[in-house]
């Protein structure tokens, strides 16, 4: 007998899940994760700059109220976008470690305003030619992109290793080691174990359990929360108007320049990560967002700002794809930048704790620049040259600190940091084997 059938209409598609907001009790948590793993490196920045420089306390602190305000503004604008800027995908911004030497040796020569000048102009550049960077996007495929990725995960390594030694509160000895060994077998357990809805919030379970095991270890300390500020206020006005000094501008373009690239890079993998936005509009957006970010973050007596690596791994981590989220972390940052007793509260987390759990994070953007470099033709002896040129010389900086000194300071503003000499000769290397007729033609021969 026959049966009939009636065609049904298709479902309409719902929206994806990287504009989803997720409920309330699970939207504040998931975004406590992006700003417990985010905070140590948007202190850590102005942190370092202002002990080389010598400030007092109280200036360091106006610094780190600033970082945290442009951060959490710069967050907002790229997660959820304002017309032609900003990704719209889950990406926390946050100032750049790549600015660090170069933001001392300006500051020593001629004063923070000359270095927050030079922000201000590597913004508006940015901003400027964030249309070509899309463009030349076909310069930037796989081998590219997925060799600076897996080099920035990689180089940070060793800073998650700091924390566990004596960073962020950390402290040496065998104690300090156990308890990052343990955190990091919490990740994996919840990973392993909790039903998937439990899963999403491995890294945040394993912030709290460390942060509590840290208490009868004697590794917690809570008396910055006491002395803290109830609520203040950032002051850009404290350093002086900005001033635009030419070599000061020369030495941040380069190091907006390297940037951009890790920008791409980052937009690039997150896109795939969650399925949208790994294209050449997006990057244009997100490359403007970081020029208007960098602009306003060298208005406000801050320093250069770029996609942080650690969402990148911490979306990998926990397959949680709302922008909502992060854009909540925004929101967030903003808070604690105007509130220093809440940002106490968060660098309380003990080093041991948020060292295994960075660890965590930056392995996994390096495996995430590894998944996107298997996409490249590693059979063909130039990408696997050019790999092979572009971690080795990448990762110089990371094991031997002091291996350019004998260089005038000018050179060692991009070979100092390894994320740089990765996406030059990943760059230059790919332009040259890939993109010269008379190479291309004579190797297709």
């Amino acid at each position: 007998m026959a049966v009939s059938t009636h065609a049904v209409a298709p479902a309409p598609p719902g929206p994806h899940p990287v504009d989803v907001r997720p409920p309330l009790r699970r939207l504040v948590p998931l975004s406590l994760q992006h700003l417990l793993v985010a905070y140590a490196g948007m202190a850590t920045m102005p942190l370092l700059v202002g002990t080389a420089l010598e400030l007092p306390e109280d200036r360091i602190r106006l610094l780190i109220s600033a970082n945290l305000l442009v951060s959490g503004l710069a967050t907002l604008l790229q997660s959820l976008g304002v017309m032609r800027v900003g990704a719209r995908l889950p990406i926390v911004m946050g100032s750049t470690f790549t600015a660090i030497t170069p933001a001392v040796l300006i500051g020593k020569e001629h004063g923070l305003a000359a270095v927050f000048g030079a922000t201000i102009v590597s913004g508006l550049v940015t901003l400027a030619v964030a249309p070509w960077f899309g463009r030349w996007l076909h310069l930037f495929p796989p081998l590219v992109t997925g060799t600076v990725i897996a080099v920035i995960g990689f180089s940070l390594v060793p800073s998650a290793a700091g924390l566990v030694t004596g960073g962020q509160g950390g402290a040496p000895g065998g104690r300090g080691l156990a308890l990052a060994a343990v955190t990091v077998v919490l990740v994996v357990l919840v990973e392993l174990l909790a039903p998937p809805a439990l899963a999403r919030f491995s890294v945040l379970v394993a912030l709290a359990a460390g942060t509590a095991l840290a208490v009868p270890l004697g590794l917690f300390d809570g008396s910055g929360v006491a002395e803290a500020h109830t609520v203040t206020a950032p002051d850009p006005t404290a350093f002086g108007a900005p001033t635009f000094v030419v070599p000061a501008i020369v030495a941040m373009l380069v190091v907006q320049l390297v940037n951009m690239v890790e920008s791409v890079g980052d937009t690039l993998a997150v896109g795939q990560i969650v399925g949208r936005g790994d294209d050449a509009p997006t990057v244009v957006r997100a490359l403007r967002a970081d020029g208007v970010a960098t602009m306003v973050s060298g208005a406000l007596a801050s320093f250069p700002v770029v996609t942080f690596g650690q969402s990148v791994g911490l979306v990998s981590v926990t397959r949680v794809r709302s922008r909502h989220v992060v854009a909540l972390s925004g929101s967030l940052m903003v808070v604690l930048a105007f509130v220093p007793v809440l940002g106490a509260a968060v660098a309380a987390v003990p080093g041991p704790v948020l060292g295994g759990v960075s660890l965590v994070m930056f392995g996994m953007v390096g495996a995430v620049g590894l998944r996107i470099l298997a996409r490249a033709d590693l059979s063909d002896s130039r990408d696997l040259l050019t790999a092979a040129l572009a971690f080795g010389l990448g990762m110089i900086p990371v094991g031997a600190p002091d291996f350019y000194a004998p260089l005038p300071s000018f050179a060692r503003t991009v070979l100092d940091s390894g994320i740089a000499v990765t996406g030059v000769v990943a760059f230059a290397l790919n332009l040259l084997f890939h993109h010269t007729p008379r190479l291309r033609k004579d190797h297709a021969r």
